[in-house]
């Protein structure tokens, strides 16, 4: 977006013109779709363009509006407050809901709860990982057809999987939570499927080896078995309507499943023609993997980069195998920094969203790349994240 600058070299504190701003893309839910004018007086006019960026507006008209025969005019809406300043709550805006991407408000959440799960069906169970890979990680999908009503969902949000079986004290296993792997289409399009994405626990316990509950169950699990679901859930992870958005994906491991959905998205052929979303922005992918055997749905990214080479690039850490600039492993910390310069010039375009998913380790590292990064442009990182984040342009799923 071409920044609008308006001088303001010449003008006098007692200047007492008032200026409407229209602007749109700016809120959170279904606010965010619809189209506000905003009043402001001058001295405040510089001040609500740099809050309106900050939080992914697009400024599309700035007028000057009569002022009222006594005191300010009254404002259509109350203007955003700076950030680190309380903001009035906001009228509603009428909108039209969205044609594809549903707001927040829309998203489907708790269609299936844990005293009343759905049952679904697996479809098919496979390994994901290539030959001398560490560790067991497998891709799953269950047949949702048969739901009342159907399990539905968007990308960035999980199910959650109960096990069968009992616990030590005899009760049934807690479910657990998994980033869903496919678009609301299904891998086959159809609509009525969910996979996962799926790593075995296993950790050493007084010189025993001991397995995931949960996961074991899933990966271990055969094609035809029924599978108690619950969900969908969540909504830090959803993909912005606008398809000229830019979007940066940091991934470690499982942490590609939501990764997975919004490439399927936006440059898998028949899901595009199949969700009418023609996804024009740019994309970027740092995925860590600790050998080259471990890294997930490989080919199909390398097969959208060699496709879309204008919109999608594909960046990979691979610990085990490469080095960093130090002469030690390289992790995805690593790579942000090497890229640095480039990912906040893509930050400073309000129309680029960043999402994390992977193991809470990887946040630290991610954080420290970050604020060394910012503090080369003379930037905070501890201010600059949180005003990213009331924005809704920076989404976080660690576990």
């Amino acid at each position: 977006m071409d920044a609008m600058h308006v001088s303001t070299g010449s003008a006098l504190q007692s200047d007492g013109r008032m200026f409407s701003v229209t602007v749109t893309a700016m809120g959170a839910g279904q606010q965010r779709r619809g189209e506000r004018t905003l009043q402001v007086p001058f001295q405040r006019l510089q001040a609500l363009m740099q809050t309106i960026a900050l939080q992914g507006g697009r400024i599309t008209a700035v007028t000057p509006a009569p002022v009222a025969p006594s005191g300010p005019a009254a404002a259509t809406e109350s203007a955003p407050s700076p950030p680190g300043k309380a903001a009035a709550k906001p009228k509603a805006s009428p909108s039209k809901p969205a044609a594809v991407s549903p707001s927040h408000a829309d998203v489907p959440v708790n269609l299936y709860k844990p005293k009343d799960p759905f049952v679904g069906t697996v479809t098919e169970n496979y390994s994901l990982l290539a030959e001398g890979a560490i560790g067991r990680v497998n891709h799953i999908t269950f047949d949702l057809s048969g739901g009342d009503p159907l399990l539905h969902y968007v990308e960035g949000q999980s199910i959650g999987i109960i096990p069968d079986g009992e616990d030590a004290n005899g009760k049934p296993h807690k479910l657990r939570l998994y980033s869903i792997a496919s678009t609301r289409h299904g891998d086959d399009l159809a609509g009525n499927t969910v996979s996962l994405c799926v790593r075995q626990l296993q950790y050493e316990k007084d010189g025993e080896t001991i397995n995931g509950v949960c996961s074991t169950f899933l990966c271990d699990i055969a094609p035809g078995a029924k599978v108690k679901i619950t969900g969908p859930v969540g909504k830090e992870m959803l993909l912005p309507d606008d398809e000229d958005a830019n979007v940066i994906m940091l991934a470690t491991g499982t942490g590609i499943a939501p990764m997975r959905t919004y490439l399927r998205r936006m440059f898998e052929p028949a899901e595009r023609q199949k969700n009418g979303w023609q996804f024009k922005g740019k994309a970027w992918l740092f995925m860590g993997a600790p050998t080259t055997a471990n890294l997930l749905y490989d080919d199909d990214f390398e097969r959208y980069q060699a496709e879309f080479p204008d919109n999608f690039r594909y960046t990979k850490a691979i610990s085990r195998e490469q080095q960093n600039a130090k002469g030690g492993r390289m992790y995805i910390q690593d790579r942000v920094s090497e890229n640095a310069d480039e990912i906040f010039t893509w930050i400073e375009n309000p129309k680029t969203h960043v999402y994390m998913c992977g193991l809470r380790g990887m946040e630290p590292g991610i954080d420290e790349a970050m604020t060394a990064a910012a503090a080369a442009k003379g930037l905070d990182w501890s201010e600059l994240r949180p005003q990213l984040k009331k924005a809704e342009r920076w989404h976080v799923e660690t576990y």
